[in-house]
């Protein structure tokens, strides 16, 4: 199961890992999330141990949604040494964010 990404646990998670960190901001309600749902946990397991890979629901969480701007869901964000390195927002296949991984990896 990917990683539940809080507002309350995001610093410690994802901007004080030293780790690339991959944040899907999400719904339940929101279908194009759902779809990539199985692929954001494919890659969580995948890169287990070498990226952090996680989920923000963005109805339980407003405080970094708000402060990184997240108007359309799903918006996977990609984190580096504290600093937002990327971002893909929609549905998108596997092999996007495979490469956006080892881009920044």
């Amino acid at each position: 199961m990917a990683l539940e990404i809080t507002d309350t646990n995001f610093q410690e998670v994802v901007l004080n890992s030293d780790k690339l960190s991959v944040v899907d901001f999400w719904a339940e309600w929101c279908g194009p999330c759902r779809a990539i749902g199985p692929v954001i946990e494919e890659l969580h397991k995948e890169y287990d141990g070498k990226v952090n890979v996680g989920k923000m629901n963005v109805d339980n969480n407003s405080q970094v949604p708000v402060e990184y701007g997240i108007t359309n869901i799903p918006a996977i964000l990609f984190f580096k040494n504290g600093q937002l390195v990327d971002k893909l927002v929609g549905a998108h296949p596997k092999a996007n964010f495979v490469k956006k991984i080892e881009q920044h990896s």
